[in-house]
């Protein structure tokens, strides 16, 4: 019993409550405590490639590549025009996975003026963020979280019920020279979450 290890049960329910507030454990009332599904963190303040944040956590990563496509802007499109991307741009629609288990859509649209060999990449062996980075460093960006509910697609990538919340993050990046890109992200709730720190340590 708790004797034995010498244990008191104010020190378990104390540990019991601090990891259910990280998130390792999850309390349902009148049944148990179990060990909660894993939520990977993202970071909200910084952008990271998202390979980095699965290998960084012993997991394995690997890109399922849609498409990769040269399109033209419609005048149907006003968010892409209203960020000043009109006429050619550069479309990819990525899901990563974390040990098989799909993570994240990546749906981005990239300025053709920015990262012109963007469609030569192979994106099995790089992530988009990745190469973004190293042709057009940015010196801005934009973050807008949701919660959503996916679409019948995304569900179906994504391998969840279509009553699963997720979580959405539109990301525009800007480089000394002009927009880079806009991205759309979603995630399934249950499997990430997004954190940041900000002041001084």
């Amino acid at each position: 019993g708790l004797e034995a290890l010498d244990l008191s049960r104010m020190s378990i329910n104390r540990a019991y409550r601090e990891l259910t507030t990280e998130g390792v454990l999850k309390r349902v009332r009148g049944v148990g405590t179990f060990i909660a599904d894993f939520k990977m963190p993202s970071s909200l303040v910084e952008i990271r490639n998202i390979a980095d944040e699965i290998h960084e956590r012993g997991h394995s990563h690997r890109t399922d590549v849609l498409f990769a496509r040269e399109e033209t802007v419609e005048e149907d499109a006003p968010w892409l025009s209203a960020e000043g991307i009109t006429g050619t741009v550069f479309h990819s629609l990525v899901v990563h996975y974390d040990n098989d288990a799909p993570l994240q859509i990546e749906d981005r649209f990239v300025a053709p003026s920015e990262a012109p060999d963007y469609l030569d990449q192979d994106f099995t062996t790089t992530t988009p963020n990745d190469y973004l980075t190293r042709v057009a460093p940015l010196v801005r960006g934009k973050h807008i979280v949701e919660a959503v509910l996916g679409t019948n697609e995304e569900c179906r990538l994504l391998e969840i019920d279509a009553s699963e919340p997720c979580l959405l993050v539109r990301r525009r990046t800007w480089s000394k020279d002009g927009l880079v890109s806009l991205a759309r992200l979603v995630q399934p709730g249950s499997r990430g979450r997004l954190e940041g720190e900000f002041g001084q340590s």
